[in-house]
């Protein structure tokens, strides 16, 4: 009778090694995503959050979009206790509309407190829009800037349906309902349609160039037929204040408005997530933590290309395809 006792407390004991087992194996997880979740937390915290008076530096990259989180960050930097801001500008452009959007937060913070607009390659369209945005532009001899101007674009399958063999019907309230649509020849009412919102739109972006830097109407025709120009071109034609870097943005904040000497720089960043780092530029950051910087190179481009693709309305950008 012996051995049945002991077959049952064979059963029993493999019975608990598996519970134990199961617990110890969801206890690992917990404690795995526990880290997990403090790194994402501390990766994304603002150390700039400070009762100390520091010069917060604000990077405005990649495409412009206006988005709100952006234009939130800029909100606490204007209620913080930065003493000034250096609006670091990396940037082709980007959405008209959102490149409004962010000139119009950051001349609120201008408001506040002293900023300085810091280009690094490229502030060009909708970025040169975010640089106006700042009391002064500082920009290296060899950055990009200007590209003063809008456009809007759309594609034309007409020709491919037809070799297909595909129509697409629509009835419409009128004409220009959902014109150019891009399945149909544009016609001449729909082209005159557009063109008077780039038009428009034009008017803006150079009454805004021409206020901001207190360009004559000559001066302002010299600049405003699209072109980019360098930071040794744009000082000459008053496009940037002057040549240099933060260095030389920030003796301007000490000498111009009697920003005290010795501040930290801090960095204000965005509160962080997987879901807003995307497949492309998730890939392209993993890349560069491996220093793979070929293929770094290439995702981020072909992130930047996406999102490109992506915007819709006016666009006031330069040469997204082969921009970084």
């Amino acid at each position: 009778m012996a051995a049945p006792h002991f077959a049952d407390y064979l059963v029993e004991r493999r019975l608990l090694r598996r519970r134990l087992s199961f617990w110890r194996i969801l206890a690992f997880g917990a404690a795995v995503i526990g880290v997990l979740a403090i790194g994402l937390r501390l990766a994304s915290s603002d150390d700039s959050v400070s009762f100390a008076p520091h010069i917060a530096r604000l990077s405005i990259s990649g495409l412009i979009t206006g988005d709100r989180d952006t234009l939130k960050l800029i909100s606490r930097i204007e209620e913080s206790d930065a003493a000034a801001v250096l609006v670091s500008i990396d940037s082709p452009g980007g959405t008209t509309a959102g490149a409004e959007r962010l000139y119009d937060q950051l001349r609120r913070l201008s408001a506040k407190k002293p900023t300085v607009a810091v280009v690094g390659s490229l502030a060009a369209s909708g970025g040169y829009i975010a640089a106006l945005g700042a009391d002064q532009i500082v920009a290296l001899g060899n950055s990009l800037v200007g590209s003063i101007g809008v456009l809007v674009e759309y594609p034309n399958v007409t020709k491919l349906l037809d070799t297909v063999g595909v129509k697409v019907e629509a009835v419409k309230s009128s004409p220009l309902k959902a014109a150019p649509n891009g399945f149909e020849p544009t016609s001449p009412e729909a082209r005159a349609a557009l063109a008077s919102l780039v038009d428009d739109s034009f008017v803006w972006f150079k009454d805004l160039v021409r206020e901001r830097r207190n360009l004559t109407a000559p001066q302002l025709a010299a600049v405003d037929d699209g072109r980019v120009f360098t930071g040794r071109q744009g000082l000459g034609l008053h496009l940037v204040d002057r040549l240099g870097g933060e260095r030389e943005a920030i003796a301007w904040l000490e000498q111009e408005r009697a920003v005290p000497k010795g501040l930290k720089i801090r960095d204000w960043k965005q509160q962080g997530s997987f879901g807003r780092i995307g497949l492309f530029s998730f890939a392209a950051r993993a890349a560069s933590i491996f220093h793979l910087d070929e293929l770094s190179r290439l995702l981020g481009r072909s992130s930047q290309f996406v999102e490109a693709r992506m915007l819709d309305g006016l666009v006031s950008i330069w040469q997204v395809d082969g921009a970084n």
